[in-house]
């Protein structure tokens, strides 16, 4: 990494910069200090959201299906490898730029997860020998995000062998094999020892995330990975903060914190997304239970009395080409969704990061526009892959729905304990996690079908010219993307709160239900 020269943004706490990557003091870091994320004994309370899509690729955000090694694999046959390699090193250079720092300083917000693939580190096929250009663009923009003020997570979205059985964590299968083979895990510590050996000097990087949504069904090999990672990452580096995940905020198997650790919840309201359990109208009763759902996921951190971080939430959004003809009125539900998250993170004084920042306009901050050279060219496919359901995120099943639920009720006739299957859905929340049909629709749609669809989509891409390459892969550039502007201007003016008493006194004067989050009663 080069010279590392960081000035804080104007509404930037005054900071001592970074001047090259020397050693630097304690006190120049992010630190836990009780319940608080703290500089300087000072709190700092993060805001922000991921990039989600760049350095770990997703379906549902730019388009293709299956698994992000199997549209690379189907992208190289399509292009042949110089090409490939010119269009993908365009699309991480375009996907997240000074313009995009510059637009999220000016909302006020001040940190960014960055999800990022091992692929970017090391090969499969050559195993801990490490790429050196795998840091090139990570290493860009933590320094365009500290120039403007902006923290930094670094995000382990896939480690190798697939901590999850998501799409999410590059996994092309249901089972999450990272926990039964240690050459796995192995290789997972040698990439982090990698990382802090880099970033250790890197005061703008607010911490390091070992894993995301580890799914392990015993739940005690995840707790010996992250006791395992916590001592190979302190002994490089001894100053950044760990943010430690779980599947479905459960951490009822942890037993005390590892010092220095931000234990964080994901915290998804179904109520957010299509299909949800009745329509949201901000009734006592939704407020109450999303209130609970919070409650849940964050009771191992209230527990011990450490800070709270919600990883990951936030709503999806429709648009005219969903064919919903109400699609306005359910955008207004979901936004009213996020401002009660927003409320309930306040008070209780969390951190947040929404998902996401960019994407092609499911659920981005901001998106690639419609009449941007990459949407139009796969604006035939996106239709076709929303009509056979074939992500999972976001996902509206309706026009499958009659062909996979005889299937559902099959299984759960011949296997009643099929209803059991890890992981089940949780009680009493508001993310209905996982039921039969989520286990029947990775196999068949998210899986099968995706990655023969997945070739379809780089069929596209045949016989592209490398200026035509360009322009695709620069659909994503800030200038040419539409800002939802609803969202950011929610967004901004949170990031702006900071006296949630008065807040709450204007509201009940008006008549809104507010949560007394110390008596955990609505007023």
């Amino acid at each position: 990494m080069g010279s590392f020269q960081s000035k804080p943004a104007a509404n930037a706490k005054a900071r001592a910069e970074p001047a090259g990557l020397e050693t630097r003091t304690s006190d120049e870091y992010l630190r836990v200090r009780g319940d608080k994320i703290t500089l300087r004994e000072e709190e700092v309370i993060l805001k922000g959201a991921a990039i989600g899509g760049w350095m770990n690729m997703e379906n549902f955000i730019t388009g293709y299906t299956g698994h992000e090694h199997q549209l690379r694999a189907a992208m190289k046959d399509a292009l042949g490898e110089e090409k490939y390699e010119y269009f993908f090193d365009k699309f991480l250079q375009y996907f997240f730029q000074e313009e995009d720092a510059k637009f999220f300083a000016s909302l006020g917000l001040n940190c960014i997860r960055i999800p990022v693939n091992y692929h970017h580190f090391e090969d499969d096929m050559n195993p801990r020998v490490f790429k050196k250009e795998g840091l090139k663009h990570l290493d860009r923009v933590v320094d365009i995000c500290a120039k403007h003020g902006i923290y930094t997570v670094i995000d382990l979205h896939a480690a190798p062998g697939g901590q999850n059985f998501d799409w999410h964590s590059d996994n092309a299968t249901h089972k999450a094999l990272f926990y039964d083979h240690k050459d796995f895990q192995d290789r997972t510590i040698l990439i982090w020892e990698h990382l802090a050996r880099h970033y250790k000097n890197n005061t703008w990087v607010a911490g390091y995330n070992p894993l995301n949504e580890p799914t392990d069904e015993k739940h005690v090999r995840l707790i010996s990975f992250y006791e395992r990672v916590e001592k190979a990452i302190r002994a490089i580096d001894p100053n950044h903060i760990l943010f430690l995940d779980t599947f479905a905020s459960d951490f009822s198997h942890f037993d005390k914190p590892l010092p220095n650790s931000v234990y964080t919840c994901h915290d998804y309201s179904d109520y957010g997304f299509p299909n949800p359990p009745e329509p949201y109208t901000g009734s006592k009763e939704q407020v109450a239970l999303h209130q609970r759902s919070f409650e849940d996921k964050t009771a191992y951190m209230r527990k011990h009395k450490g800070p709270i971080w919600v990883g990951e939430w936030g709503p999806v959004y429709q648009n005219a080409n969903d064919g919903i003809p109400d699609w306005e009125k359910i955008n207004d539900t979901r936004f009213e969704v996020l401002k009660l998250q927003l409320g309930i993170f306040g008070d209780a004084g969390a951190s947040w990061s929404i998902w996401l920042y960019k994407d092609i306009g499911f659920q981005g901050m901001v998106y690639a526009a419609e009449d941007t050279a990459y949407v139009k060219l796969l604006k035939d496919f996106l239709r076709k892959k929303r009509s056979l359901a074939a992500d999972k995120w976001g996902a509206d099943d309706t026009p499958v729905r009659a062909l996979f639920t005889p299937l559902e009720q099959w299984l759960e006739s011949a296997c009643p304990s099929f209803k059991n299957r890890y992981p089940a859905p949780t009680a009493g929340g508001v993310n209905s996690s996982w039921k039969i049909g989520n286990h029947v629709s990775r196999l068949m749609r998210n899986i099968l079908l995706s990655e023969e669809l997945v070739l379809e989509f780089a069929s596209v891409f045949k016989g592209k010219s490398y200026a035509e390459l360009d322009e695709l892969a620069k659909s994503f550039e800030f200038a040419q993307c539409v800002q939802r502007e609803r969202l950011n201007q929610i967004l901004k003016a949170d990031s702006k709160r900071t006296d949630h008493v008065d807040e709450k006194a204007q509201a009940r004067s008006s008549g809104q239900q507010v949560w007394n989050w110390s008596e955990k009663t609505i007023v």
